[in-house]
């Protein structure tokens, strides 16, 4: 008989030889998670004396005053709330800056890429347990951002579930750019390859190479921004064709685009344009807010970043100081009208510009420029979840989804601050965070 027949035919009977051993594999453990109330990501009002069950990854049943199976391992949380695991749709899981902005700098240039990959690993574990077990990682660089996503879903480093964009795309000069700098310091040109590309064709070839090299997300950078030292913080750096053709090359690759816009005109091109969402938005008129809305565009906020940069700008370049306390003045009113308007808004921190874990203070910003906290907790779970196209996975407590189950003390309709207060995390049905009630 030839060889390949021959391995066939022993492949085939050691499959079958197998098959009482695989038919006697132990189920996997189920676990009940019990609370006095419980978030379900979707509605309008909290469940009462919650029970959540867990088989292996999933869940297998919400609601109140379930029975629990007999064997099951009960994690009884007491007067909390259980909640999807909350998702930060704009992150930087990879730096972190600091009140000193010339050690920053001097820091990029001296750090290997290893030792950026173990502060990178930290931040992550702080982001996690901190009850965000989804991220958002919209621009980085060295590729750290990729092998972070990887080591967290191998399971080599504890950190939350990530989408990365690799390099944020945009114009020489831009954002986007290394700018601030004396000509050929460092050596070197930005083009593509660091996610800087001009011309409709340029920005086509600057998506394909994210995406080549790991990107689940574009993200652009369609205006100025407050952390750059040579740009405007509100102008427009693409122009229309170059936005248009940026989205469609990447929808054509079936991803999403994340566009950082504090400008006006910036974001209505990019709304125009096509892109998914809309990121800071400190500027936008009413015209373009409208425009969100007709569109189905989603604004996230990023109101903690807002509160550190315009909190601390005496601490940074004049430059950058102008900027900052421009944007933080002009954002409240902005997001207000938002909600008046209807737009779609999604949770983000922009961590990185605030420190990792710290990222639950998005919730209290939020609410206070009027939105209702089941209306901010629902940005930050189902919300999110829609955003990113993962509303089939996480996002919402139901049978068949991804057990990510968090908690937090009491009651977040009486006290939208106990999300920061996270004190339990569950991730894919693995417990990361168990702490006593009223410490995290």
């Amino acid at each position: 008989m030839p060889l390949l027949p021959r391995m066939l035919l022993a492949f085939t009977a050691s499959v079958l030889a197998a098959g009482p051993l695989l038919a006697q594999q132990p189920k996997p453990p189920l676990t009940a998670l019990k609370a006095a109330r419980l978030f379900d990501g979707k509605s309008e009002a909290l469940v009462q004396n919650a029970v959540v069950l867990v088989e292996g990854q999933k869940i297998t049943a919400v609601g109140s005053n379930l029975a629990i199976p007999s064997g099951a391992t009960v994690i009884d949380l007491g007067d909390a709330t259980l909640a999807p695991g909350f998702i930060d749709a704009h992150t930087h899981l990879t730096g972190e800056i600091s009140d000193d902005v010339k050690q920053d700098f001097i820091d990029r240039f001296r750090r290997q890429i290893p030792e950026q990959a173990l502060f990178a690993a930290s931040y992550a574990k702080k982001v996690l347990e901190a009850g965000f077990t989804t991220v958002r990682d919209v621009g980085s660089s060295d590729f750290v951002d990729v092998s972070l996503r990887n080591a967290i879903a191998r399971g080599l480093v504890p950190g939350p579930r990530m989408q990365v964009s690799v390099h944020s795309i945009g114009a020489t000069g831009g954002h986007c750019d290394e700018t601030g700098l004396r000509y050929n310091a460092t050596g070197r040109e930005t083009d593509y390859t660091d996610g800087v590309a001009n011309g409709p064709d340029g920005l086509r070839e600057a998506v394909r190479f994210q995406v080549k090299y790991g990107a689940d997300v574009i993200k652009t950078c369609a205006s100025g921004g407050v952390l750059s030292l040579s740009d405007e913080v509100d102008t427009p750096q693409l122009t229309l064709d170059e936005m248009t053709a940026l989205v469609d090359e990447a929808h054509r690759l079936r991803k999403k685009v994340s566009a950082h816009a504090h400008g006006d005109r910036a974001a209505r091109e990019a709304v125009q344009a096509g892109v998914d969402s809309i990121e800071h938005g400190s500027f936008l008129t009413d015209e373009t807010l409208a425009l969100m809305k007709s569109k189905g565009t989603y604004l996230v906020a990023t109101l903690l970043a807002g509160e550190y940069t315009g909190g601390k700008a005496d601490k940074f370049p004049p430059e950058i100081a102008a900027k900052a306390r421009a944007a933080l003045a002009a954002r409240s009113d902005m997001f207000r009208r938002a909600l008046k308007m209807g737009v779609k808004i999604g949770f983000g921190t922009d961590s990185a510009v605030s420190p990792h874990g710290i990222n639950g203070q998005e919730f209290a910003l939020m609410t206070g420029l009027g939105m209702s906290p089941i209306a901010a907790l629902r940005a930050a779970t189902s919300g999110d979840a829609e955003l990113l196209g993962i509303a089939g996975q996480v996002g919402t407590l139901e049978v068949g989804k991804i057990a990510d189950v968090i908690a937090m003390p009491g009651n977040p309709m009486a006290d939208i601050k106990v999300t920061e207060k996270v004190f339990f995390v569950m991730k894919e049905g693995k417990v990361f965070k168990q702490l006593p009630q009223g410490k995290s």
